[in-house]
């Protein structure tokens, strides 16, 4: 059906293969003023200013929404900026992203460096981009500020963050943010490992990616989300555990939502598709915190997304410059923790999920409509009347090697690197807009802000 109206459409989608809100069909999608106007039959005859005709080995997906990058600008822009990162987003299919509150500097903990954010990130917003906070020690009193003036939640630390300027939050200090952001019904986002359980550890040194994957034991993880999950409880706060790697934590996890706790959970490519029996010694660029476990923790995983207790799936994406990764001395201790992964989580998702039987739906579910329902952005993650014009074509039976020399990041790091995947962006559409696959335009990227997308 269509909206009512006689004004033309400016663009209309042929494509045999679609995936809507209720799975893959074929259909006419059509574009007026940025939105998608209508989705009528495949043989219905729709006219517009520009028809694109898909390929048969092409499928038209929702722009993804990548709740989960690091940009570092202002502060750390060598590390990566906002014109690099979203470059290297609308290349993956991704049309929406949400900045994480460091490694910028200032970090955005206070309305005064959220403004600065904004004021860096506009001009280069080659995609939408939103803003999350930051809970740190001393800045409780700034949290409603924040939230009035549009991020999306908060991001808090339970260890040291790996930059001085975002510190963590202790137990106590934990509690009365969650209680804070309770009273205004605000998302509380966290990097839960335990630092008693690390500190406890052997410590991360040499080129052994075990000894690495020792200092970062699995109930660091699991010790941290108990107290998520008890503090979600008694204060009735909305928690979200980021880049879950322990697997061991998903009965704790069933059985909060089971209680009623208001927790959502997300993981990573890195996490479904490396394992660390296969990571060479020295291969810093695959050091991530939490770490990159076996292979039967990822095949839990897996399971977890399909029992839906993983909510989505998002990118980490947490660059540095060559010389921070350590390439030439490959010492884990010492090497940044990050993977470099924005433009590449289609595929490396698709890849592996198609080997264990999931349909390109389930993609699509994980990593553009669920994170737009998590964070609240109405009009994107889904093909369907009154969104974003955000359109991907994908063509999931190309195949092609990563080389990182090629990708639109800031820095050539990746593990991925050399590594065969299946899938490629052809198109990439935001608003109605092509911003992959013609000419590169000017920056189309809006600043979002939570209730307004």
């Amino acid at each position: 059906m269509a909206e009512p109206t006689d004004e033309p459409f400016d663009v209309v989608f042929r494509a045999p293969r679609l995936i809507g809100p209720d799975g893959e069909t074929s259909g006419n999608v059509a574009i007026r003023n940025g939105r998608i106007a209508a989705v009528e039959p495949l043989d219905a005859r729709i006219e517009a200013a520009e028809v694109v005709e898909l390929a048969e080995d092409e499928v038209l997906l929702p722009g993804l929404v990548d709740t989960h990058v690091h940009v570092n600008d202002p502060g750390r822009s060598e590390w990566e900026g906002f014109d690099t990162a979203t470059r290297a987003a609308a290349a993956g299919g991704v049309t929406t992203i949400i900045d994480m509150p460091l490694n910028s500097l200032p970090p955005t903990t206070d309305v005064d460096a959220l403004e600065v954010k904004r004021a860096t990130a506009g001009p280069k917003a080659h995609v939408d981009i939103g803003f999350w906070g930051g809970a740190v020690p001393g800045n409780l009193a700034d949290l409603r500020g924040l939230h009035d003036d549009g991020v999306y939640g908060f991001k808090c630390f339970l260890l040291h963050s790996g930059v001085d300027e975002f510190p963590p939050l202790g137990a106590d200090e934990l509690e009365d943010a969650l209680r804070e952001l309770a009273s205004h019904d605000a998302t509380m986002i966290v990097h839960a490992e335990d630092a008693h359980t690390i500190d406890g550890a052997p410590d991360a040194h040499g080129t052994h990616y075990d000894d690495f994957l020792g200092s970062r034991p699995q109930g660091a993880e699991n010790i941290a989300i108990k107290q998520v999950i008890d503090l979600a409880r008694e204060t009735g706060a909305r928690v979200h555990i980021l880049h879950l790697s322990s697997a061991e934590a998903l009965p704790l996890i069933a059985e909060a939502r089971a209680e009623g706790v208001r927790i959502t959970v997300e993981t990573c490519p890195h996490y479904l598709g490396f394992i660390a029996e296969e990571i060479p010694d020295g291969a810093t660029a695959f050091k991530c915190c939490p770490p990159i476990r076996e292979a039967r923790n990822r095949e839990l995983l897996w399971q977890g997304l399909a029992d839906g207790l993983i909510d989505c799936v998002v990118s980490d994406h947490s660059p540095c410059t060559p010389d921070l990764k350590r390439l030439d001395t490959g010492d884990f201790g010492v090497a940044w923790g990050g993977v470099s992964s924005l433009q590449l989580g289609l595929p490396a998702v698709w890849t592996q999920a198609r080997q264990r039987g999931f349909a390109l739906d389930d993609v699509v579910a994980w990593m553009a409509r669920k994170p737009a329902e998590f964070a609240g952005l109405r009009g994107k993650g889904a093909i369907e009347i009154g969104r974003d014009a955000d359109l991907c074509v994908f063509a999931p039976d190309e195949a092609f090697v990563v080389d990182v020399a090629k990708l639109r990041h800031r820095n050539p790091v990746s593990p991925y690197h050399g590594r065969p995947l299946a899938g490629v962006v052809r198109q990439t559409w935001l608003r109605g807009q092509r911003i992959v696959g013609g000419d590169t335009p000017e920056p189309a990227g809006r600043l979002l802000r939570r209730g307004e997308a």
